[in-house]
């Protein structure tokens, strides 16, 4: 059974990298159990999406692209 710390390790490095099937099973075996960790992986998700939004110049907050009138 995965700790949270390792769980939100592996959350990180998917993030990256494709994990192995036997981390993505024991990953979402946790995640089922954790609502931190569960919580922890859908603020991952919000801040990537915040940041490619702010490369590509968006608000993230309107899908809209900034410097527009």
């Amino acid at each position: 059974m995965l700790t949270c710390n390792d769980a939100t390790r592996l959350l990180s490095d998917s993030q990256e990298d494709r994990l192995s099937f036997k981390a993505r099973m024991s990953l979402t075996a946790h995640l089922m159990m954790c609502s931190g960790c569960r919580n922890f992986g859908r603020h991952l998700q919000i801040l990537r999406e915040a940041a490619r939004a702010f490369a590509a110049g968006e608000d993230e907050r309107t899908g809209e692209e900034q410097g527009q009138p």
